[in-house]
């Protein structure tokens, strides 16, 4: 049996080490320290819009506080894309809310933003208008913001990014993650970069902020003693975490090109086999990270469908999985509102994500060709 070639494996530069170490050294150790603060500002720097960010155990809990400071509480609905990861949608259950799912286009596979406009009427002529919008950059290719911003404002409803999967990329110029009231990063050890698990939640003031960390540290009161005014969260950062995370900022842009030449290689691969489409940006505005490189295959052209190919792939151990299966599909979420026809259903029939690591060796592409060219011929 060869090695295994991992959809999107952990890939360190170096110096992540280092920065652990000097944690030890000075025994910094907790939910705080030189290392968190240190990472919250090389991520400010480099989304480079005057943000604020800071930095949690997870994503999911990020989310969750995103929700909590969008006032978000029982009771409420919450817009969400329907195409993605079920962490995108599960803190909205946690506020006790609940989801309104919508549908993707085919442009970016993100929110639809027609069904967008038609959720947000009905739900309102309903008598629930929604608190906020949770739209998703799915594998890094970033979602219609200047459409969904435009209704947002239309009907003042918050945003929330989750760009978990999006570090790295941008639209017209601007960083995935700083367009919404807040934005969501995950350092999963999946993720273009990783601090084996942790996230952080994008701020645009001070304010926010603090409020999230004050949230994130079981929400302690100004006092000598242990007082709690509100509901808190074990959510914050270790400072041993944040070590690594420090050493991975420092390769990010490398990884950020490794990825995007992976995507490359694969529509270099599929250029001459007619019925597979490679997932790439529609226009100029659009800068993707490939986080994961995606295909969709037209089994009427092809004659063969991605469970065919994800399997012939695993037959090398080589790993590939099928597109995330839309939440309005899942059967947690049976009975959550859904908006919009079939493009994500579509999608997760025929698509597949691709091993898509910035460390594949020029070894693992070749077998990876060899598997698709015999699978195709």
């Amino acid at each position: 049996m060869q090695n295994k070639i991992w959809l999107s494996s952990p890939h360190m530069g170096g110096n992540e080490q280092k920065y652990v170490n000097e944690a030890f050294d000075a025994n910094w150790v907790a939910p705080l320290g030189p290392n968190v603060d240190g990472f919250e500002k090389d991520l400010e720097l480099f989304l480079n819009d005057h943000v604020k960010v800071a930095a949690l155990s997870a994503g999911t809990a990020a989310l969750h506080l995103a929700l909590i400071e969008c006032g978000v509480k029982h009771g409420d609905e919450v817009i969400c894309q329907s195409m993605t990861f079920s962490a995108s949608a599960n803190p909205i259950a946690y506020c006790g809310a609940t989801p309104v799912f919508i549908d993707s286009e085919k442009d970016t596979w993100n929110m639809c933003p027609n069904a967008l406009k038609e959720a947000i009427d009905d739900r309102i002529l309903k008598g629930k208008k929604p608190q906020a919008i949770i739209v998703v950059h799915l594998y890094g290719m970033p979602a219609k913001m200047a459409e969904i911003l435009k209704i947002a404002d239309e009907y003042g409803i918050h945003v929330i990014e989750d760009a978990a999967e999006a570090l790295g990329s941008t639209y017209n110029g601007k960083a995935c993650g700083t367009f919404g009231r807040f934005g969501i990063l995950s350092f999963n050890g999946n993720k273009i970069i990783t601090t084996s698990g942790g996230g952080a939640l994008v701020c645009h003031n001070q304010e926010d902020k603090d409020k999230a960390v004050f949230l994130s540290t079981q929400a302690r009161d100004n006092a000598p003693h242990y007082q709690h005014s509100h509901i808190g969260y074990n959510y914050r950062m270790s400072n041993i975490v944040a070590g690594i995370g420090r050493g991975q900022m420092e390769i990010l842009k490398d990884r950020v090109e490794a990825r995007r030449k992976m995507h490359d290689f694969y529509l270099e691969l599929f250029k001459d086999i007619d019925g597979v489409e490679v997932f790439s940006e529609p226009t100029d505005e659009y800068f993707s990270n490939h986080w994961l490189s995606s295909i969709v295959i037209d089994e009427e052209v092809t004659g063969k469908n991605r469970e065919d190919l994800r399997l012939a792939l695993l037959e090398d151990n080589i790993e590939s999985r099928p597109l995330w299966k839309p939440m309005h599909l899942q059967p947690v979420f049976a009975e959550a509102p859904y908006y919009g026809t079939n493009v994500a259903e579509k999608l997760f029939d025929n698509g597949l994500c691709m091993p898509s690591g910035s460390n594949l060796s020029d070894n693992d592409r070749e077998r990876i060709e060899k598997v698709i060219k015999d699978f195709f011929s």
